[in-house]
């Protein structure tokens, strides 16, 4: 396996990502990841550390170039909790469980990235503004409402299949709702 080549497709689909979601200073990406499925084998059946240490170099040099908060999801062992830094953890009024991710249970990308943080702890829930699902790990319990499906053109890191999404606000309100400011309401109250 081409190590600079996975870390490579895993910048350029940031990178995308990152454009797309406008992802910008202060929003949170989630990333979902199967090491096994980057080197084609199944999910959660051959982890790697040298195939996270790519992937993770990639994905910290677009956290570096965008600005944007990061979260590793834990595998299925671990309910699919998500390591993130402490100061994001205290940004966004996250809870801390107890745990330490290891490659058998919580899975190689979150245990890489747990070794490699500055201050890492592990939070059982967030609201992440995007993800980036590497390898079918169903990142979609922790993002916002409304997901938003991305089609990226890296569609594959390694062997691994990506799902992008973005997040946006819930449209709500009936028939007379406005979602555009270029409305106006005479002064009957209706809109034109």
């Amino acid at each position: 396996m081409d190590l600079q080549l996975i870390e490579q497709q895993v910048k350029e689909a940031i990178a995308e990502l990152c454009e797309l979601a406008e992802l910008t200073p202060g929003k949170l990406l989630v990333v979902g990841c199967s090491t096994s499925e980057v080197l084609g084998k199944q999910i959660g059946k051959a982890g790697s550390q040298e195939v996270a240490a790519a992937l993770y170099r990639g994905i910290l040099a677009m956290q570096e170039k965008f600005g944007f908060a990061l979260a590793f999801q834990c595998c299925e062992h671990l309910n699919r909790a998500l390591v993130v830094e402490a100061d994001t953890m205290e940004k966004y009024d996250l809870e801390q469980v107890s745990v330490v991710p290891v490659p058998k249970a919580g899975g190689s990308m979150a245990a890489h990235a747990y070794a490699q943080m500055t201050s890492p702890v592990v939070v059982e829930h967030i609201r992440a503004h995007a993800g980036l699902d590497i390898g079918g790990t169903l990142i979609g319990m922790h993002l916002r409402h409304v997901a938003v499906p991305l089609r990226l053109k890296q569609k594959w890191i390694g062997e691994a299949h990506v799902t992008a999404a973005r997040t946006r606000p819930k449209l709500i309100g009936g028939v007379r709702a406005v979602y555009e400011i270029e409305s106006t309401i005479d002064q009957a109250g209706n809109c034109s």
